[in-house]
């Protein structure tokens, strides 16, 4: 919703606060995946490194910064479809090799491996990413889903 564009790279210069070396991947438009009564979205993903250890704590840090984020653009949860419009969503899709299975956080991100619309743009940043716990190439979980309507903008 809203100049998305513009919120993406606002939100992506906030995320430069809170992640060392951070890098951007390119902006993917793509087609609404879950719920299909909406306009296309506008996707990327960012890596970079999260001062701490690599634990639960710090993720839990991490989730609180980019939950405050969404709200400095003007996110209200409360007020939302579940997979519908939205002014910004920010994702943990990886934590390093972190795995968390708690209410309020899931790492790798749960349904990561059936989202052409994120593991595309993760690829770009980190191509030979792998599941963490199992190993499982995220390239192979990518062509997987392939067929999911995504294109590629510029950076």
């Amino acid at each position: 919703m809203g100049d998305s564009r513009r919120i993406i790279r606002s939100a992506v210069i906030t995320l430069e606060i809170v992640l060392k070396e951070l890098r951007c991947a390119s902006i993917y438009e793509t087609e609404p995946l879950y719920v299909t009564d909406q306009g296309r979205f506008l996707n990327t993903a960012v890596c970079g490194f999260f001062p701490g250890s690599e634990d639960v704590v710090s993720a839990k840090k991490l989730l609180s910064c980019v939950n405050a984020i969404e709200a400095r653009f003007g996110r209200d949860r409360k007020n939302e479809r579940r997979w519908g419009e939205r002014l910004l969503d920010i994702d943990i899709l990886l934590f390093g090799d972190l795995v968390v299975s708690e209410d309020e956080l899931t790492i790798p991100h749960p349904r990561l491996n059936e989202r052409r619309f994120a593991l595309e743009p993760m690829l770009e940043l980190l191509p030979d990413a792998v599941e963490p716990g199992t190993g499982n190439s995220y390239r192979n979980f990518f062509e997987q889903c392939i067929a999911q309507k995504v294109d590629k903008w510029v950076k």
